[in-house]
């Protein structure tokens, strides 16, 4: 009832692919986890870089779109599962007066323990575009509440993804419970903070050299939330760390770190 979740943004196909997707496999089989959010993947309708990624590792991969580009190539999002992917759905996030085309990909896990919701997501970029943000996590929960909604039947969600957003940041703190948008609140628990150790920053200049060429200063931008515990006590992060911080001659796995979470989902109460 333990289930091991992580979460990565593999930076497209940026820099040197071939020598990163080797990395990022080589670290997915050794991290072992059972369910994987991907960002940034793209696609040519048939094929997706998720694919070339969990090739021989026994992972079902869905992909959900977010914007068109160039000669039919599109770019998104994708799920990655040891167990069976019951259902896929696609929500569009706001881009308000930008040109941000994001989207949220929702799926169904079909675990040892109960079906599992699980959603990655890619928020809007820009240092200054926090009120993007604001807009997509209000769309989110509510996309959530559309295609996620509680039922004792299914273990508590899990919402992951490059958010690009700091913890103290409105969309996060909206997403934690800390402050409402619109006259609406809700309550996911952010795994790293419930856990994790030290800053946790997944997109850090100093050490990574993909993430340098942005001078941006380091922040934890990557999550894992959980919708729990439950009422039956289902749903307690148990551990997370940042992981994919090797770099090995020269060549880093992305530009991001990719965040690793344990939830516990044992009941400790009957339904």
């Amino acid at each position: 009832m333990r289930i091991k979740l992580l979460t990565i943004n593999i930076w497209n196909r940026s820099g040197p692919w071939e020598a990163r997707r080797e990395l990022l496999r080589a670290g997915i089989e050794a991290l072992s986890p059972d369910v994987i959010g991907v960002q940034e993947v793209m696609g040519d309708g048939t094929h997706t870089l998720a694919h070339e990624l969990a090739l021989g590792l026994g992972y079902g991969v869905v992909y959900g779109e977010a914007k068109p580009l160039a000669g039919g190539i599109t770019f998104g999002n994708a799920a990655l599962a040891r167990f069976p992917i019951t259902k896929r759905a696609v929500a569009r996030l706001p881009g308000l007066d930008t040109d941000e085309q994001r989207s949220a990909l929702f799926s169904e896990i079909e675990t040892p323990g109960g079906i599992l919701p699980f959603v990655v997501t890619h928020l809007a970029w820009r240092l200054h575009h926090g009120y993007v943000r604001e807009a997509q996590v209000a769309a989110l929960a509510t996309a959530i509440d559309e295609h996620a909604h509680v039922d004792a039947a299914r273990l508590p969600l899990v919402l992951c993804g490059d958010f690009n957003a700091r913890p103290d940041a409105a969309e996060i703190r909206f997403l934690t419970g800390l402050q409402s948008l619109g006259g609406r609140s809700v309550y996911l628990c952010d795994a790293f903070e419930a856990t994790g150790e030290g800053p946790g920053y997944t997109f850090d200049g100093r050490h990574n050299p993909f993430a340098a060429a942005f001078f941006e200063l380091p922040r934890r931008i990557d999550y894992v939330f959980v919708r729990g515990p439950d009422a039956r006590g289902r749903g307690v992060p148990l551990s997370a760390k940042v992981v994919f911080t090797e770099v090995a001659l020269g060549v880093a796995a992305s530009d991001h770190y990719g965040v690793l979470a344990e939830i516990d989902y044992a009941a400790r109460t009957s339904a």
